[in-house]
């Protein structure tokens, strides 16, 4: 027995250790590396239904944490950390500001403008920068925008950033138009509580 442990263990163990040693050789024990420890937790294995069940979970609400997932699944966050991202190849990515989420009727009409205003640059490009003035309005909120970090939702790999808009209910607002040319901003104006843009106010500030 001594002779498989070699000198150099003999030397920096105690009488109790190789005692131990000495038992287990007699149960069976073959060398000096020993058998693996009983009793030391097994690592949990990844289920198909474990990953469909986080999966299910992050489409339902895709703003859900890592720790909610794990406290409702049962299972460590470290796990449901690798599920995400080796099994289901996802990650939180930060929403992206955009001015406001347009409909399929708002998207058509600015395609239309902008093809009738490329028209027009085309035929006379000086004349077209130096006389077209365009102009855009937007809610100005008593609020605390939501940070990017509050933003964050899980996606698969491959997908851009999810939108979120500026725009959200508030104690209050008010709307500001703007107007510019090519040179720059001309003019900003802020529209009294109560009042909505028309062609009306529009002619009458210039």
């Amino acid at each position: 027995m001594l002779a498989l442990l070699g000198a150099h263990h003999f030397l920096h163990v105690s009488r109790i250790r190789v005692k131990k040693w000495a038992a287990q050789f007699k149960r069976g024990r073959t060398g000096p590396e020993g058998n693996p420890r009983e009793g030391r937790p097994k690592r949990p294995t990844t289920t198909p239904e474990t990953i469909e069940q986080v999966h299910g979970m992050v489409l339902d609400d895709r703003r859900m944490k890592v720790r909610e997932i794990a406290e409702t699944i049962g299972i460590s966050k470290e796990r449901v950390g690798y599920i995400l991202h080796a099994e289901l190849d996802m990650k939180k990515l930060c929403a992206r500001w955009v001015p406001r989420l347009l409909t399929a009727h708002q998207k058509r009409t600015r395609m239309k403008i902008s093809e009738q205003c490329l028209e027009r640059f085309n035929k006379n490009k000086t004349d077209f920068m130096r006389r077209f003035i365009t102009m855009d309005e937007t809610w100005i909120h008593h609020y605390t925008p939501e940070s990017k970090q509050q933003s964050k939702q899980w996606t698969e790999a491959g997908c851009s950033a999810p939108k979120k808009t500026r725009s959200v209910p508030s104690a209050g607002k008010v709307t500001a138009s703007v107007f510019w040319d090519a040179e720059g901003i001309l003019f900003i104006d802020y529209l009294e509580k109560g009042k909505t843009i028309t062609g009306d106010i529009i002619i009458s500030i210039f």
